[in-house]
């Protein structure tokens, strides 16, 4: 039997590995992203400043800036040490919120919407896979994140 239309264009999707990381000094405060993109044998950083914002701004950040540097359709799995990233994603938040009006399970409006809706964006061009890491651990790409979030921080840029 042969194979579908849709699964011969998944299998032609680039396959990109993104690891993301936010930091912010304070919270609020100060804030970095850190980004490292792996295609094949080629690796980019990335990284960035936001002079007023919270840890989980830069976390949702980091995975945007991420996938917008994509300049084609792709097999994304991203990788992140944000349970606030991956689970909205994997156990079924960002339906709830949508269905809810961008409320949470409190009735208060969700943290953060911008970014999120951004998300979905980039979530119906790319067929992403989230992934949870454990930060501040043994991955080396997890870590390099984080340092250049915290670089970024340092240099204010």
């Amino acid at each position: 039997m042969g194979e579908s239309s849709a699964g011969r264009a998944a299998d032609l999707k680039r396959r990109v590995q993104i690891y993301t990381d936010g930091a912010c000094s304070g919270n609020p405060g100060p804030g970095g992203w850190g980004v490292v993109l792996r295609y094949g044998p080629h690796e980019k950083e990335l990284s960035g400043f936001v002079p007023d914002t919270t840890n989980q701004r830069m976390e949702l950040y980091a995975a945007i800036k991420g996938l917008e540097s994509l300049r084609k359709i792709c097999q994304v799995s991203l990788y992140s040490d944000s349970a606030y990233l991956v689970n909205a994603f994997t156990q079924g938040w960002i339906e709830n919120w949508q269905k809810n009006g961008w409320l949470n399970a409190k009735k208060q409006p969700v943290s953060n919407s911008d970014l999120w809706q951004q998300l979905i964006e980039y979530s119906r061009i790319h067929d992403i896979e989230w992934i949870k890491v454990k930060g501040h651990s043994d991955n080396k790409l997890n870590n390099r994140c984080d340092a250049l979030a915290r670089r970024a921080i340092e240099a204010r840029e």
